[in-house]
Order: C-alpha cells, then sequence, then structure tokens
C-alpha cells in the first residue's frame, strides 16, 4: 500500500478546449499538512473538484488509500473520507447549528422521524472532537466567520475524514482566528487527519505546512519542503515573476494636508482620534478586530456620523453627514468585502466601474452619454491591466484582483483628493497583490493622499510611509515604516508594548 493517503497522477481536464489541468500531480502523505498554491486560473479549484468526485478527469488516476480510481463521484469520495471545505461553508443559515451538523447524518440513516436527542448528541460528539463549544439551538447565519468553519470541519469529521481539503480558509478571518483555526488543524493532524490546504497568503503557508505543490497555468511548477522554501521563491514560483522589496517613500506632499482628522468621537466606537495625511502619502492604519478602526474610516466617508469632532479637506472644514458628502469632497472608499459592499455582481464589469460617476456622465435630463461611458471604460481597464476582454460580462466572472481593480476604476474616475481602501488585496493571489501595490504607490506620487485600513503587517510596511495603530477606539502610536518592524506593531496593536 501507499505511504500517501492521496496521490493525483497526470491529471488533465479541459473546458471548451481550453486546458485547465495539464498533466498535474499531487501526493499527500497520512497526518501531513500540505500546501496547495497558485494563482487564480492555476488549476486549484478545478483539481480539487476532481479529487471530490464534482469533476470527472480527462485523463490521469487518483490514488486514495491505497485504491486507484480513473473516475470518481462526489459520494464515493466521500466514502473514502475525502472532505472538501469551501469559501462558502455549504452551511444552511436559516438553521440552527444542531440541524447543520446532524441533518445530513439523520437522511444518510434514512431516518423517517426526526430524534432532537439524538441530533445533540451527534452534533456534541462532533463538535468534541476539535475542542469546540458553540450554542447548538443558534442559527448559522448569526455565528461569525470562524464560527462557521469550524461547524464546517465538525461536520467533515462525522463522516470519517482522512483527508480534509480546506480552500482558502483565511481569507475572512483576523490574525486571532487564523491562530485559532491552525490550532484546530494541528490537533487534526495528531488524529492521523491530512490536511490539503489550499492558499495563496506567503505567511500562512510557511507557519502550517509541512510541504507544499505550486501550480501554475494547469501545470506542476514546484513542489518540496516548505522548510525549503522562502518568500522570493514562492513568489517566483506562483507568477514567473520576480519582485523587488520596497517600501514607499514620497517624493513630494502637499504644502496642506490633505484630510485633518481633530478630536472625532463616536460613543462606543472610538473616541479623540486626531491625524492627518498630505497629497501624496500612503497612511497605514492598523488595530486587532474591535478597535475602532472600521468605524473610523467609515465615518470618513459619511456611513455614520461621530458625536464630536472636526474634519477638514485641504484646510476647509468639511461636514461629512452622508456618503455623497464625502463623494462630493473627492474621497472614495474601498470596503473590505468586495463581493457585498462594493460590487454590484449580477451588473456588468463596465457598469460596475462607472456606477459613481453617472451625474457626470449624462446631461440634464439624465441621458447617458454611451460613448463617453465607452471610453471611459476602455480607459480605465487599459490603465489598470484588468483582465476582461469583454467589459459586458458580469463582474462576478473576474478573478478577486481584477474584481478589486474594477471597484479602483470606479473611484479613480472621480478626481478624488483622498482615497480610503479597507483590506485592499484581501482574497486577491499574490501577483495581483503586488500590481495593486505598485499601483497605490503610483498613485500616491501623483499627488492622492492614500489610507489603507489593513491587519496584514507586511503589506502595511510595504505600502505606505506612515503607520498608525489602534487600540481600543484610540491611536495609541503613529510610527513612519521605516523606523518600525511587523513585531513590533503586533506588539503595540495588542498591548504588549
Amino acid at each position: 500500500m501507499s505511504d500517501y493517503i492521496l496521490r493525483a497522477e497526470n491529471i488533465k481536464k479541459s473546458f471548451g478546449g481550453v486546458e485547465a489541468l495539464r498533466g498535474v500531480g499531487l501526493e499527500v502523505g497520512a497526518g501531513e499538512i500540505h500546501c496547495l498554491a497558485g494563482e487564480n486560473g492555476c488549476g486549484k479549484s478545478t483539481l480539487i473538484k476532481i479529487i471530490s468526485g464534482f469533476y470527472e478527469a480527462d485523463e490521469g488516476m487518483l490514488e486514495i488509500s491505497g485504491r486507484r480510481f480513473s473516475r470518481l463521484n462526489p459520494s464515493e469520495a466521500i466514502a473514502l473520507g475525502v472532505q472538501v471545505i469551501y469559501q462558502d461553508f455549504s452551511l444552511f443559515p436559516n438553521l440552527t447549528v444542531m440541524e447543520n451538523l446532524a441533518l445530513n447524518m439523520e437522511l444518510m440513516d434514512k431516518r423517517k422521524l426526526i430524534n432532537y436527542r439524538r441530533m445533540r448528541g451527534i452534533a456534541t460528539e462532533a463538535m468534541g472532537k476539535i475542542g469546540f463549544t458553540v450554542d447548538l439551538e443558534e442559527r448559522v447565519e448569526n455565528l461569525s466567520i470562524a464560527e462557521k468553519q469550524l461547524i464546517a470541519i465538525c461536520r467533515a469529521l462525522l463522516y470519517d475524514a482522512r483527508i480534509i481539503i480546506m480552500d482558502e480558509p483565511t481569507t475572512a478571518l483576523t490574525r486571532k482566528e487564523v491562530r485559532s483555526l491552525f490550532s484546530v488543524i494541528k490537533k487534526l493532524q495528531s488524529q492521523g487527519i491530512a490536511i490539503l490546504f489550499v492558499s495563496h497568503k506567503l505567511d500562512e503557508v510557511f507557519e502550517i505546512s509541512e510541504r507544499f505543490t505550486i501550480l501554475r497555468n494547469g501545470m506542476n511548477v514546484s513542489t518540496g519542503k516548505t522548510s525549503e522554501l522562502d518568500d522570493k521563491k514562492f513568489a517566483y514560483y506562483m507568477t514567473g515573476r520576480n519582485f523587488a522589496e520596497e517600501s514607499y517613500a514620497p517624493a513630494s506632499r502637499s504644502n496642506t494636508p490633505a484630510l485633518e482628522v481633530s478630536g472625532l468621537s463616536l460613543r462606543g466606537s472610538y473616541q479623540d482620534v486626531s491625524f492627518q495625511i498630505y497629497g501624496g502619502e500612503i497612511l497605514g492604519i492598523t488595530g486587532l478586530l474591535g478597535s475602532g478602526r472600521e468605524e473610523l474610516v467609515q465615518t470618513l466617508f459619511g456611513v455614520s456620523r461621530p458625536d464630536s469632532g472636526t474634519v477638514t479637506v485641504y484646510g476647509k472644514p468639511a461636514e461629512i453627514r452622508r456618503v455623497k458628502d464625502a463623494i462630493n469632497l473627492g474621497i472614495g472608499y474601498v470596503p473590505a468585502d468586495r463581493l457585498t459592499e462594493g460590487l454590484f455582481l449580477s451588473q456588468s464589469i463596465g457598469r460596475n466601474m462607472v456606477a459613481s460617476g453617472l451625474t457626470r456622465l449624462s446631461n440634464r435630463a439624465g441621458f447617458l452619454f454611451q460613448d463617453k461611458i465607452q471610453r471611459e471604460i476602455e480607459s480605465w481597464i487599459s490603465e489598470l491591466s484588468i483582465a476582461a476582454s469583454d467589459y459586458e460580462r458580469e463582474v462576478k466572472t473576474l478573478s478577486g484582483g481584477n474584481q478589486q481593480k474594477a471597484v479602483l476604476a470606479r473611484w479613480l474616475a472621480n478626481d478624488l483628493k483622498i482615497l480610503i481602501l479597507n483590506g485592499p488585496t484581501v482574497g486577491v493571489d499574490i501577483g495581483s497583490k503586488y500590481d495593486i501595490h505598485e499601483l497605490l504607490r503610483n498613485l500616491a506620487a501623483k499627488g492622492l493622499g492614500i489610507i489603507v485600513i489593513s491587519d496584514d503587517l507586511p503589506e502595511l510596511m510595504a505600502c505606505c510611509n506612515r503607520i498608525v495603530v489602534m487600540r481600543d477606539g484610540q491611536i495609541v502610536r503613529e510610527l513612519t515604516a521605516s523606523e518600525t518592524t511587523e513585531a513590533k506593531l503586533g506588539e503595540i496593536a495588542t498591548g504588549i508594548a
């Protein structure tokens, strides 16, 4: 019998003549934590769906627990111990925790009557396997992302999982929640369960995985021990590009602060916040969840109104009572969750890009200048290198990085003075991340004042010339990027330093 719980050999898959996988191989040992990495479109998702039986490979062989298959269906994969936890967790939001955990077991046993005592026992046993506790009667829709993820893991364990595939499991988690998840993954490993950890986050790959496999353009690029990998090699294998390590230092800045905040307070969220940013600067704001950073920038964009304090834009007092006031002042905001807050997913790429400038692109009667709109869309697609062959396609068909660029284009077309970005590279691959960082540096060099809110400390160190740290609703420290380190920022945010 093979030492590997999973082997994929020479897997090929095409869709309409487009080769998604071109002879891919993968080997995961029993009880191993293995990282599968690659940029969006590299073939990771296709490979996962073949392993789980959702797709049938055109060529190649799968070996699971020593048994070889040329094709699988989902039921067979589950019976062999393969479980996949997708980014949406595939939970029923309107059902309770107990129902989400136990209902499938009841259905599989072909029970005609629901026995809540039996279901509670199943749910309690599942959660006990990883030491997770939560109210079994709580609806899943009311839980945090981290709690939903742990429920999905508990459910996987009900089916005697031997390998759990986690698809980008940390995308929406805070740093503290990531640490908790990693603790659970280590516990699963101690039980002999293999983890295929799908991610493109360098720090997480190095922290949790023992071996790695990197795909690019549907082919294997590299595989080996994570301990033999470094940041530069990882980035090169992922993208085929070499990236320079450089921080941002403004060549010049405006004489007057582009934005000045003085004594701003919002009861229950933040108090007595003061800072300023000049045109040409990139200011980072960081802090733990609940530090007040989110509420602060939402106030600056008019989502909420402060109880006290003042805001000035280029020396002029600014009354920001609603979002329209912020837009009229030249303030743009890219939210953390582009899918629910930043994009109209069912609308076209082009419509999303011009959505905030329709007044400017129409006459007094409200009729749109279609030729003007077309020129603007084409201009920004070119300017931001958005990979969109047809801007009439729905924006949800774009990769995460290109979706983020579409949101950026919407605001950049509006003659901005200040651009606020909340988690600008959340859920985008490493190549797009570097492209967005370079774009922000170029925009700042042209005189735009940029505020980046993030708990991705390497991102702040790379992008920003100044960083302020918030804790318990207050700014506790301001530093230049050149005088601090990631470790120091983390210590300040948690109150250690």
